[in-house]
């Protein structure tokens, strides 16, 4: 345990918020203008006359026009509330594969997007495929469950997400500043956030690197250089470790600690809820934010049902968020392009 003198301090800045506060604040909603809609239309056009694919560098599709609008994401996910949503694409125009390219494009003028599990997938579809995430090599993306607050397994800096198609009722985009978890977390039980700065045990869920165990560890809390960082993956990769040593299990203190945040996080008021536009992109700081989803009904129709595509981008070195030496070695699958693909059994 962390001494009762070493109790962590409350962190202040943009970051720290309440949904109440910034829900209807318009600054984190970006808009593409009509000269940055040519300039995407104009890029589509060359890039699919040179056969252009992803990945590809954004050398090859440039974005001068919207640059600005870059910036400004960029501002708003690093010193600003840790989110962004730029709107405005006319969806309608494009099929869905014109959307993955353009997408991407934008994306890489954020950073280096990486791969999202062993399969190599450098675009993943959340979309639900009819699975359960009880199963340990389903991704709770995959299914049209409700989610639990949470970051992204790897400690990449962005999380994006691009809206091709709603759902017929449901699924609704839910923000939470895990700042602002930390501090009430300090206030109401400092017992449990010391909890939250100790290592606890996770799974991999069967994505782990060749030559890797299957489970990791890593503290939900940390600081470095005064920054404080999240890592609150899916309750999944808590609840399934023990599979690999009952010694792995999480201790009644960290179950105690886990549920309390999120009995924190689903306070009225506390988080921001989100629902999508077809065409929408969402960007949020994977350091400092955590996602939930609601649970959606999908169109019986596969043309109709909901799907986003999802991006890990990150950060050249000069932009990144100084991290604790904890989470130096989970970064590191970040600087190799992120979690590596298998090859076919």
């Amino acid at each position: 345990m962390i001494g009762p003198m070493a109790l962590p301090s409350h962190h202040e800045g943009p970051s720290t918020w309440v949904g109440t506060e910034i829900q209807d604040d318009p600054s984190w909603v970006l808009h593409f203008d009509d000269a940055m809609i040519t300039e995407l239309d104009d890029g589509l056009a060359r890039a699919e006359r040179d056969g252009l694919t992803v990945p590809f560098d954004p050398s090859s599709f440039p974005l001068q026009r919207c640059g600005a609008l870059i910036d400004q994401a960029l501002a708003l996910l690093d010193d600003g509330p840790g989110l962004a949503l730029v709107r405005g694409l006319p969806r309608e125009r494009y099929t869905d594969e014109q959307c993955e390219l353009l997408y991407w494009a934008f994306a890489t003028h954020i950073g280096t997007p990486i791969s999202q599990n062993s399969m190599g997938h450098l675009i993943g579809h959340v979309r639900d495929t009819g699975q359960s995430f009880e199963k340990t090599n389903v991704r709770a993306y995959q299914t049209n469950a409700k989610l639990d607050y949470h970051a992204d397994q790897i400690p990449v800096e962005v999380l994006g997400l691009f809206c091709l198609r709603t759902a017929m009722h449901g699924g609704e985009s839910k923000i939470v500043s895990a700042t602002t978890i930390h501090n009430t977390i300090r206030d109401e039980r400092p017992d449990l956030l010391q909890v939250l700065y100790e290592p606890y045990h996770l799974d991999w869920r069967d994505e782990q690197p060749e030559g890797e165990p299957g489970w990791y560890t890593q503290p939900l809390y940390s600081v470095a250089d005064g920054k404080l960082c999240s890592r609150f993956t899916s309750l999944a990769y808590f609840r399934t470790v023990d599979r690999f040593g009952a010694e792995l299990a999480m201790s009644n203190e960290q179950v105690d600690a886990l549920e309390f945040v999120q009995e924190v996080a689903n306070r009225p008021g506390m988080a921001l809820s989100m629902d999508f536009q077809e065409g929408d992109m969402q960007f949020l700081n994977n350091h400092v934010m955590l996602h939930a989803r609601e649970g959606f009904e999908d169109h019986a129709d596969p043309a109709l049902r909901r799907h986003l595509l999802r991006l890990w981008v990150g950060y050249p070195p000069e932009r990144r968020r100084p991290l604790s030496d904890q989470l130096a070695g989970r970064y590191r699958w970040v600087e190799m392009g992120g979690i590596p693909a298998r090859p076919p059994a």
